[in-house]
């Protein structure tokens, strides 16, 4: 038997990673699941990006001299992190919107 149509592309995928291990004092506590689809990864890790953004932010309204100069780079590292991941996510969408729009023409 022959099949009519190609199997879809197959969408990325997490690798499972360990962390939290403290410094190596004992096996890692927490591990991202192996096959969690990236757009949800991608997803889960805006969230995660934007609760460390608001963390710093406080940290940055308590601190002065240098550590509130330390936060300030962290704050651009975060910033700029939170811009990629959004930035893909968007690129995911408009291919999605793009791809629908091409079936109804």
């Amino acid at each position: 038997m022959t099949k009519g149509l190609p199997d879809p592309p197959s969408r990325a995928t997490t690798a499972h990673s360990s962390f939290g291990n403290c410094e190596c004092s004992h096996p890692s506590l927490f591990a991202v699941r192996e096959g969690v689809d990236f757009e949800d990864a991608l997803v889960h890790l805006s969230t995660l990006l934007k609760g460390a953004f608001a963390t710093n932010l406080k940290a940055m309204e308590l601190a002065t001299g240098t550590c509130h100069d330390l936060l300030l780079g962290n704050d651009h590292g975060l910033d700029a992190a939170k811009a990629v991941v959004e930035a893909l996510l968007d690129g995911v969408e408009m291919q999605q919107v793009e791809k629908a729009r091409l079936r109804t023409v």
